[in-house]
């Protein structure tokens, strides 16, 4: 039920008739009087918005056109979606390419987990679908405008080498100096307006804001307060902490059987049943390792992601959606241990990472959509049977076990050898690596 705001502005007509001898005329007050009553409109249905609940202003300004309605918005906000969905999917595949770094998209990949887990809500596992873009944009623009620069300085060495001193080497020079010192600067007032895809198509408008900005004395103060907003939304010190903590808490689970299950050298009757009991364990852990992450995402405690009881009582109240997410995450995963049988040179590194990066998040949204049914299943008392329970139980326990018999042979495609057991790259570094 809608609440009814009451206005915050009343207009008191009488007002100027009570004014007496005032300077105002009869034009004048007619005007302010309406002057008057935009204002307190506005003012109200500002109050009236603001009042209203949060999931109305959410629906309001989500709201996706109608195909058939509007057509061309409809056309137009798809197309920014896709560029702004493939924008994230590189930016992120670049990041995770990056040694350390890699953390940070890890820490968003849980963050994705964590947001869907409690709203339940797919739309919300996009937080940075917004910032991709503009990133993409920054990068694509600095590398065009350094295009012309990079001519020049072939040319200028090249006439160097050939006729030093010449006039063909003096004037390549100059052109280089001077086409430095311009592109740097459109580069910088660029950045400083805003870093869209028009400051860097309109270098005459940056310079006359330049000086504007100058003749007020805050240009220094606007470019810092646009690099923070910007800076801010990527929440880069929150996602790599998140991502770094939540590294730990799967190692925790799965190093030890990890090294149990890496441990035959000669097959030995010891060394056989040390391998064994670390698959069979290995197994078990993978199926609630991806759950405890998304319990330490949804409610960001290190210790959450120890709480086994807790994840055991939610599978017991959606054991088929689980045991569903948990197939899907592993059947995306163990083809991705075929890109590790080659060690790609570093700046080679990102078209591999894209292909991780886009096989595992929907997984990471999958994860966190079936937390949150559990969870809202438990809140209704909704418990399936005990037959249900144990059956689906029991038919994921093998079906791990065959995965975890897949992982013990990929030791033997690349350079890598037993360090490949343990990457985990579906629950730990996206990277092949």
């Amino acid at each position: 039920m809608k609440r009814e705001i009451p206005p915050v502005i009343s207009m008191q007509t009488s007002t100027f008739d009570q004014m007496g001898d005032s300077s105002f005329d009869s034009e004048d007050a007619a005007e302010m009087s309406s002057t008057q009553e935009h204002v307190a409109s506005e003012v109200n249905e500002q109050m009236c918005r603001t009042h209203q609940p949060e999931e109305v202003i959410d629906s309001r300004q989500t709201a996706f056109p109608v195909p058939w309605r509007h057509p061309i918005n409809f056309l137009v906000l798809t197309t920014y979606y896709l560029f702004a969905f493939v924008s994230l999917m590189l930016v992120l595949a670049v990041l995770a390419a990056i040694p350390l770094v890699n953390f940070f998209v890890l820490g968003y990949f849980l963050n994705v987990e964590g947001r869907v887990a409690k709203s339940g809500r797919i739309r919300d596992g996009f937080p940075l679908l917004d910032a991709a873009p503009q990133l993409v944009v920054l990068a694509g623009g600095i590398w065009v405008f350094l295009l012309p620069l990079r001519f020049l300085a072939s040319f200028a060495a090249d006439s160097r080498l050939i006729d030093p001193g010449s006039q063909a080497d003096l004037g390549f020079h100059l052109a280089l100096n001077v086409a430095w010192c311009v592109i740097t600067l459109h580069l910088i007032l660029a950045i400083a307006r805003g870093g869209t895809f028009w400051c860097f198509m309109r270098p005459f408008k940056n310079f006359f804001w330049l000086t504007g900005r100058l003749r007020e004395g805050n240009y220094f103060a606007h470019a810092d307060r646009k690099i923070q907003e910007f800076v801010q939304r990527l929440e880069i010190r929150r996602h790599f902490w998140l991502g770094l903590r939540g590294f730990g808490v799967a190692f925790l689970w799965l190093f030890l059987p990890t090294l149990m299950y890496a441990a035959i050298q000669e097959p030995k009757g010891g060394q056989i049943l040390l391998t064994v009991t670390g698959g069979i364990l290995l197994a078990i852990v993978f199926s609630w390792v991806p759950f405890l992450q998304a319990r330490f995402a949804s409610e960001n405690r290190f210790r959450s992601g120890l709480e086994l009881r807790e994840i055991r009582s939610l599978y017991s109240h959606a054991p088929i959606v689980w045991s569903l997410s948990l197939v899907v995450l592993y059947l995306l995963s163990l083809p991705l241990y075929l890109f590790k049988a080659f060690l790609l040179p570093p700046d080679a590194m990102w078209p591999v990472t894209l292909i991780f990066v886009v096989s595992i998040y929907p997984t990471r949204i999958l994860l966190g959509w079936a937390y949150h049914h559990a969870v809202k299943k438990r809140e209704l008392g909704n418990r399936p049977h005990w037959t249900v329970r144990w059956l689906v139980g029991g038919t994921i326990i093998p079906v791990l076990g065959l995965y975890v018999f897949i992982l013990f042979f990929t030791q033997f495609l690349g350079e890598q050898g037993k360090q490949v057991l343990f990457q985990h790259h579906s629950l730990l570094l996206p990277v092949p690596f």
